[in-house]
């Protein structure tokens, strides 16, 4: 009724860690069973409703002792562990229909061994490895915030904004310079770096998330 088609909800960090500054009581809780049911009833009632969801903050922001508004995190656990609660509720998710997943600003070494750490939004290994390939993920990959210290401090707005498509992201959120982001973007396809092919796939989901909503009708 407001006109807002998308939704950057639900959020379905698992809350496992009490001094958590900035994810506690935006999550569902601490038990991953009871945040995927919740998240899975979030995303049909949003859809009840002409409402398109993102969920977030993959693969996982619970755990965590660190804000990514201020630093970039890093989860230090195995991929047994993440899989038994960080990616639960995630998997829910794209099993009941998500349109589309926000990335999260921090490092997962067990699911991104690269030698200088670098969050999952600049991750290759994690956005299209792990959450196209693994999880079949074929909805939006919508980057958290690039204003976000826990991002811009791993280079100039051009830079992590090619970083991001890199990885694997479709719409980058908020890059602190809108214009250098897409200059460089621009600029990374014409040498060869991105190719075309690459941006045609993000645009094509873009489109079809419009026209689910109707935004594609005069």
């Amino acid at each position: 009724a407001a006109g807002i088609h998308m939704a950057f909800a639900p959020v379905a960090d698992v809350n496992v860690n009490p001094d958590n500054p900035v994810i506690n009581t935006r999550s569902y809780g601490s038990d991953p069973a009871s945040v995927s049911s919740r998240v899975v009833q979030f995303i049909a009632g949003a859809r009840s409703a002409g409402l398109m969801t993102v969920v977030k903050h993959f693969p996982g922001h619970g755990d965590t002792e660190t804000d990514s508004h201020l630093a970039m995190p890093v989860l230090g656990v195995d991929r047994l562990r993440m899989d038994e609660v960080e990616l639960a509720p995630f998997r829910a998710a794209i099993e009941a229909g998500v349109d589309g997943v926000m990335t999260a600003h921090l490092a997962v070494p067990a699911l991104d061994p690269w030698a200088t750490l670098r969050p999952a939004t600049l991750s290759p290994p994690i956005l299209t490895h792990l959450l196209r390939e693994e999880l079949s993920f074929g909805g939006l990959v919508v980057t958290d915030a690039l204003h976000m210290d826990g991002v811009k401090r791993h280079g100039r707005p051009g830079q992590v904004a090619v970083d991001a498509v890199l990885a694997g992201a479709d719409i980058l959120l908020m890059p602190p310079d809108e214009e250098a982001a897409i200059d460089a973007v621009v600029t990374a396809v014409r040498r060869g770096r991105i190719s075309e092919a690459r941006i045609d796939h993000s645009v094509r989901r873009v489109l079809a998330a419009k026209a689910v909503v109707g935004l594609t009708q005069g």
